[in-house]
């Protein structure tokens, strides 16, 4: 087992004491139970579905739902009380509205986030510049960066998804792009991608696959490796947040997905990055320092 969400926490410049309280109150002989819903990002989603299947298999007196939405409707329902967990791929800092002092971080994995295109366009890699182009609108055709002669079809994000703040923040440097097309979940970008001829946007690694291309900035590539040293700066925590310390039930369920065997074999097999493998971290304000090992 990992030492503690403290121990993680640490290594992420998260609330750790807060959250070393609760992680605290997860030690029970007393076999779990109770309902949890968990509520929130789409980029998230896969892992904590696939979390909670393993983790009701063993403690059959658990019921755990685990829904989309967007990071923001995840934060926004964690902090009216409505749902035990906002999943999150923003910290609660970051969103207007949300008084995160009364939230508490539990960091479960980093995903990476890449630009995908349709796999006919002709384009593996393009400029910092040219991605801020296509995007902002200033490149509409796939001729101007190397590729066909084929109009660029723009699929975003709705505003709210963590993903699409992450990308604009650390892909685009820019919230002004231009108006397109855009939808609530990751699931139906990459399907939208696939099957759509010119088409961009950007999913997290777990959800992009063969039939769409991540497209490379600056001759990075997308890559676990290139995350965990910030060489590929397009990343995010991926948070599970309590409203204050969670109950034993919640508690033990989290401590779970942070333990070390979820993080080495679900973690990383649902294409995530577990939060130990990195050798930077990130504040809520962006600064980043090296990890001491």
């Amino acid at each position: 087992m990992i030492a503690g969400v403290a121990l993680m926490l640490a290594a992420c410049g998260a609330q750790t004491s807060a959250t070393s309280k609760s992680s605290s109150a997860a030690t029970s002989d007393k076999a779990p139970s109770g309902k949890i819903v968990a509520v929130g990002s789409t980029a998230l989603q896969p892992l904590v579905e696939q979390a909670a299947k393993q983790y009701q298999e063993k403690n059959t007196g658990v019921d755990i739902t685990v829904q989309g939405g967007g990071s923001g409707a995840g934060l926004s329902q964690v902090a009216a009380g409505s749902v035990t967990i906002g999943n999150s791929d923003i910290f609660a800092q970051e969103k207007s509205g949300v008084d995160a002092s009364a939230l508490v971080d539990h960091q479960v994995a980093v995903v990476g986030i890449a630009p995908v295109v349709h796999k006919d366009t002709g384009v593996k890699n393009v400029s910092s510049k040219q991605l801020v182009d296509i995007f902002t609108g200033k490149i509409t055709n796939w001729k101007e960066v190397g590729g066909k002669n084929q109009p660029i079809v723009l699929i975003n994000r709705a505003q709210g998804s963590g993903t699409r703040a992450t990308f604009e923040k650390w892909g685009l440097k820019t919230d002004k792009v231009k108006t397109a097309q855009e939808q609530d979940s990751s699931g139906t970008v990459q399907k939208m991608v696939a099957s759509t001829p010119g088409a961009i946007s950007y999913l997290a690694f777990s959800y992009i696959k063969s039939d769409v291309t991540a497209l490379s900035i600056d001759n990075v590539t997308p890559t676990d490796k290139n995350v965990t040293t910030n060489t590929w700066k397009i990343w995010a925590y991926e948070h599970m947040y309590t409203k204050g310390s969670p109950d034993k039930g919640t508690a033990q369920f989290i401590n779970f997905i942070q333990s070390k065997s979820v993080q080495q074999s679900l973690v990383k097999t649902t294409g995530y990055i577990p939060v130990t493998d990195m050798t930077v971290s990130r504040t809520a304000d962006g600064k980043i320092e090296e990890i001491n090992k």
